[in-house]
């Protein structure tokens, strides 16, 4: 099952937007944006998404897209394990 990433359009001012198009062209996952998560206030702190519905927060975009990614492979790993 592909990872389901889901993030704040409001969140955008932090890169947020640009590291879910990189996921997008480099990973095979499911991307949505939307314009509100309802994380009350998160989106104006710090870049973050849901990976799966658990989130996921980072001080900046590429710190967040790490994180994003190193989630993603550990789903590929523990799927190839199954």
């Amino acid at each position: 099952m592909r990872p389901i990433i889901e993030y704040c359009t409001n969140n955008s001012g932090f890169g947020t937007d640009d590291i879910m198009n990189k996921l997008k062209e480099n990973y095979d996952c499911e991307v949505y944006e939307y314009g509100c998560l309802t994380g009350c206030g998160m989106c104006y702190l710090s870049p973050y998404a849901l990976f799966d519905g658990d989130t996921v927060e980072a001080e900046t975009a590429e710190q967040l897209y790490d994180l994003i990614v190193k989630k993603i492979k550990e789903k590929e790993q523990n799927q190839s394990e199954e």
